[in-house]
């Protein structure tokens, strides 16, 4: 196999998920050495080997598994007759599943978006900030690990087509204009998030919902929708409210 590190490299820089197996010990007859490793890619191609027969194909299941969940797997194996191998030895190994980092897409540059895109600044949130407004972003002086995204109000295809829909995708709602956040509540329960909220008032969320259910026919409404957004800590300042939801949001993500 390519050095393991290298190919860890290519698949962070392709940002395409992938399950690091690694042995962490190796009693008795075993099929492979301690540190043996084996990388597994979404689309379950293998790279290297931890010992071939049941045990490399079961901890291939494994390997899914923690990618599916985006959690670390700890797990081990006795080698005997019963598991179709004859070594007798027992190996534990370790999975870790990579290249899963939470992303948000926050629709809505203003106070408290900024205040939301910098305070994720260095938390596991790869930060997306999208707005519609005309030049919106020309003297912005937000970090560069932050990705300033324009979109094209005349195009909502545009909105849709910025996200990358799925189960690390978080979406945050707060534009500066209603009939705009009632579009990307609508489009974001079409497709699939992990968290998807709305800023608003409670009024709001019933408003929403009556017409997420008669106009658009989406039978669940608000159901699935996080409004009004944040934790309850107090303080009604932009960096306060921009708080509260940051530590929302790394609490969703923390619980997994």
């Amino acid at each position: 196999m390519k050095n393991w590190i290298e190919l860890l490299s290519e698949f962070k820089k392709a940002q395409q998920p992938v399950a690091l197996i690694t042995v962490t010990k190796c009693l008795g007859s075993t099929p492979c050495v301690l540190g043996s490793r084996m990388i597994i890619t979404n689309d379950s191609v293998l790279h290297g080997t931890i010992g071939g027969g049941k045990l490399e194909f079961l901890a291939t299941e494994e390997a899914k598994n923690a990618l599916c969940e985006n959690r670390i797997i700890e797990s081990s194996y006795t080698l005997g007759p019963e598991f179709e191998q004859c070594c007798g030895g027992k190996v534990e190994f370790i999975i870790e599943p990579m290249n899963q980092s939470p992303e948000l897409f926050l629709f809505g540059a203003g106070h408290i978006g900024y205040e939301i895109a910098k305070i994720l600044v260095d938390t596991p949130f790869k930060v997306n900030l999208i707005d519609s407004r005309h030049d919106w972003f020309k003297t912005s002086t937000l970090d560069d690990s932050i990705n300033c995204c324009q979109v094209d109000v005349d195009n909502f295809k545009s909105f849709r087509d910025v996200v990358k829909w799925g189960k690390n995708s978080y979406v945050l709602v707060l534009t500066h204009d209603h009939t705009i956040d009632f579009e990307i509540i609508a489009m974001a329960l079409q497709n699939e998030t992990k968290f998807l909220g709305l800023i608003g008032s409670k009024t709001k969320r019933v408003r929403f919902n009556n017409m997420l259910i008669k106009e658009m026919n989406i039978e669940e409404g608000m159901s699935n929708v996080v409004c009004p957004i944040g934790l309850q800590v107090g303080g009604n300042t932009p960096k306060e409210i921009a708080i509260s939801v940051a530590a929302q949001l790394l609490e969703v993500h923390y619980k997994e």
